[in-house]
């Protein structure tokens, strides 16, 4: 009878300690970050780890370099062999093959830029570069009406075409000098995304330039929390925490990149049916979204169209938008019904 209550003893010990073994191994999930430099700014990631996995850090930077620096070779304009350089040189009229990694990213480009009638344009980089607006902002004088109105002729995205077998591109004008800076940073995004996936990792965020994708959980059963940062050229501070799980979120704002004149503040966000900077009360878009690309380029297209036209915008398309608006001395909440659901604690 000793050896029966003995044996019992022994399996129900052994029990315990898988339950606790089993319980400790779900519960302990140590949160990795590996950061770096990409397309002239800052990228940050955020890994946790399953239980089973074993993350090698290092490797895994290596590999996320690698992949970061391959599409900023093929889609930078600093970059004087890239996909985009070389066709910003290249001829008018005359196709020109390119990698079927820029050519995905240039067909978004030309979608978003026809659901947007050209509040989106990847076409108008000399206008950019005209207002001396690059990584870092350097003008000498005030762009005259003349020289704006000339280029603005030549260019915009119904004069660019794009082939599909093989992937290439032609120009109408030799003035189309494309700029992908509104929605390479996102594709980039995306891509680290599906190279943290094929590698196993199902929990983490990544961020480039303040561009976002989430996947998984941070901590067992809870979702990512996302700031969107108040638009203040003086100060960080955040305006709204946001609980994400397998979605992107891309933000566009003036509140930083500019510069002033005589009094007259001038934003980086071209306007490409004026040639002109923007003007509106809009001081900043969140879109969320389930690509980090298409989120970048719609966030670009709303903070064109201002307030009105871009909440009116998002609503059809049916976008999760969220926008800080500069009413006299402060900044007011605008938002589409898809974005209600994001705005919403577990709680509730």
């Amino acid at each position: 009878m000793k050896r029966f209550f003995l044996t019992i003893l022994i399996l129900l010990l052994l029990a315990g300690g898988i339950i606790y073994l089993n319980k400790t191994r779900v519960v302990k999930k140590e949160l990795l970050s590996i950061s770096g430099t990409t397309m002239g700014t800052s990228y940050h990631i955020k890994l946790v780890p399953e239980t089973e996995e074993n993350i090698d850090s290092s490797t895994l930077k290596v590999k996320i370099d690698s992949r970061l620096s391959e599409i900023d070779q093929k889609m930078s304009t600093y970059k004087e062999n890239s996909d985009i350089s070389r066709f910003n040189r290249h001829v008018a009229n005359e196709w020109m093959t390119i990698s079927a990694e820029t050519f995905t990213v240039i067909a978004m480009g030309q979608q978003v830029s026809k659901i947007s009638d050209g509040a989106f344009d990847i076409t108008v980089g000399k206008l950019v570069n005209l207002w001396g607006f690059g990584p870092a902002i350097h003008i000498e004088a005030i762009p005259d009406a003349t020289t704006i109105q000339t280029l603005l002729s030549q260019l915009g995205y119904h004069k660019l075409e794009l082939g599909q077998t093989p992937p290439a591109l032609r120009k109408a004008n030799k003035n189309i000098y494309l700029d992908l800076s509104a929605i390479a940073k996102g594709y980039a995004v995306d891509a680290i995304a599906k190279l943290l996936l094929e590698n196993q990792i199902n929990n983490f965020l990544v961020e480039i330039g303040g561009e976002i994708i989430t996947h998984g959980e941070k901590r067992q059963h809870q979702p990512w929390v996302v700031g969107i940062e108040s638009p203040l050229s003086q100060q960080r501070s955040i305006r709204k925490r946001l609980q994400l799980q397998n979605v992107a979120m891309a933000t566009s704002g003036d509140y930083r990149n500019y510069f002033e004149e005589q009094g007259v503040r001038y934003s980086h966000t071209i306007d490409p049916a004026t040639g002109y900077p923007i003007k509106h009360k809009l001081a900043s878009v969140t879109v969320i979204a389930n690509s980090c690309m298409s989120a970048d380029a719609l966030a670009t297209a709303i903070m064109v169209m201002g307030p009105v036209k871009g909440l009116e915008f998002a609503s059809q398309q049916q976008l999760a938008i969220f926008m800080l608006v500069k009413q006299d001395d402060q900044f007011i909440e605008k938002y589409s019904p898809a974005f209600v659901p994001y705005l919403k604690t577990p709680e509730e």
